[in-house]
C-alpha cells in the first residue's frame, strides 16, 4: 500500500470518527481523569467503566480480528486493570458488555471489529497522558495502581504504528473503509452511552 492511500485512510479514518470521538472526551468522567485533582475515586470510576469495555472487547470483538488477521501484536489488558482496581481498594466481580450487548459476534464483519479495535488500541495513546496526571495527582505508577494507562511502556507508540500499518493493509486488501469507519464509530458511542449511563460507583 503506498504512503499516500495509507495517510489518505488514515485521515478519513479520523475526520469521520471526529465528532463522536471528542463527544466521548467531553464527558465528566473523562475529563476528570485528566483534571489535576482528580481523586482516587474518580479515578476508581474511570477504570471500572472502563474495564467493562476492555473485558468485552476482549471477549467478544478481538477474536473475530484474529481469525482473520495474522500477527496482531496485541495483548490482554483487563488484568491490568483488575489489578489497578485492587490496589485502589476494589474488586471487580461482574461486568456490563457495553459494545457485545448490541452486537451479534457472529455476524460482524472483521473490518467492523477492526473498527472497534482501532478505538479501544487508541485508548493506549491517550493513556500516556493519563498516568502522568495519575502519578502526579494521586501517586500511582506502572508498578503499582496505574498498570492499565501505563500501555505498552516505552513501546507504546511503535505499537500504535504497527497496529495503523496493519488496519491500512487489510483495508487497502479488502477495501473496506466504510466498514471499518462505522466499526470505530459504534466503539466510540457505544463507550459513549455506557460512561454516560453508568457514571457513579
Amino acid at each position: 500500500m503506498s504512503n499516500t492511500l495509507s495517510a489518505s485512510f488514515l485521515e478519513n479514518l479520523r475526520s469521520a470518527t471526529a465528532s463522536s470521538h471528542s463527544g466521548l472526551e467531553a464527558l465528566p468522567v473523562s475529563v476528570s481523569i485528566i483534571n489535576p485533582s482528580v481523586t482516587n475515586s474518580e479515578y476508581a470510576l474511570y477504570l471500572n467503566l472502563m474495564h467493562d469495555v476492555v473485558k468485552d472487547a476482549e471477549e467478544s470483538i478481538f477474536p473475530v480480528i484474529y481469525k482473520s488477521i495474522t500477527g496482531l501484536d496485541i495483548y490482554p489488558k483487563a488484568h491490568f486493570i483488575e489489578a489497578d482496581l485492587s490496589t485502589l481498594g476494589f474488586v471487580k466481580d461482574s461486568f456490563l458488555q457495553p459494545l457485545s450487548q448490541n452486537l451479534d459476534a457472529t455476524t460482524i464483519t472483521p473490518a467492523f471489529a477492526f473498527g472497534i479495535m482501532y478505538v479501544i488500541e487508541g485508548s493506549s495513546l491517550g493513556g500516556r497522558v493519563i498516568i502522568k496526571n495519575i502519578t502526579n495527582a494521586l501517586g500511582h505508577n506502572a508498578e503499582s495502581g496505574a498498570s492499565y494507562f501505563s500501555g505498552y511502556g516505552a513501546q507504546t507508540g511503535s505499537h500504535w504504528k504497527a497496529f495503523l500499518n496493519a488496519l491500512t493493509e487489510y483495508e487497502s486488501m479488502n477495501n473496506c473503509q466504510d466498514e471499518i469507519i462505522a466499526g470505530a464509530n459504534f466503539a466510540f458511542d457505544a463507550i459513549n452511552l455506557h460512561f454516560t449511563v453508568n457514571s457513579h460507583l
